[in-house]
């Protein structure tokens, strides 16, 4: 048996569920950024060179990158934004009282290539049907 949100979270929601998707579409966009950076680097021999003396973007050879390694910016940057993914995801699942299996769904939404944007568009219809049902209490 699933439980209900209560009460006290119920205003809550409509804000936790539109950081859930606006980090859910940011995350999965760098998610994507980072697999084809790990293609071009590991399959293509190049990294991107940022503001370089090759000017602003250059895919240079692999380990001769000799300004912003974009590449690695690339990385730490969904690396970040994957741990706000996770609290953006958790403060939505814990609201919602869902079952753990769905924050573990959730989790690997941020680690799964365009996983995150299928579990945006399943996850946020029962919490939009709650809201709708739940009007007088969120306004």
């Amino acid at each position: 048996m699933q439980l209900a949100p209560r009460p006290v979270d119920v205003p809550k929601i409509p804000g936790a569920l539109k950081f859930y998707k606006v980090m859910a579409y940011i995350t999965g966009t760098f998610l994507l950024l980072l697999v084809a950076e790990m293609l071009l680097k590991y399959l293509g021999g190049v990294e991107l060179e940022i503001a370089g003396p090759f000017g602003f973007l250059y895919l240079a050879p692999a380990g001769t990158v000799k300004a912003v390694n974009g590449s690695t910016g690339i990385l730490i940057i969904h690396g970040w934004l994957y741990v706000i993914y996770l609290f953006a995801g958790f403060r939505l699942w814990s609201m919602m009282r869902w079952p753990f299996l769905k924050f573990i769904v959730i989790a690997a939404g941020g680690v799964v290539p365009g996983l995150s944007f299928v579990v945006e568009h399943y996850y946020k219809k029962p919490v939009e049907a709650f809201i709708a049902a739940n009007q007088g209490a969120t306004a």
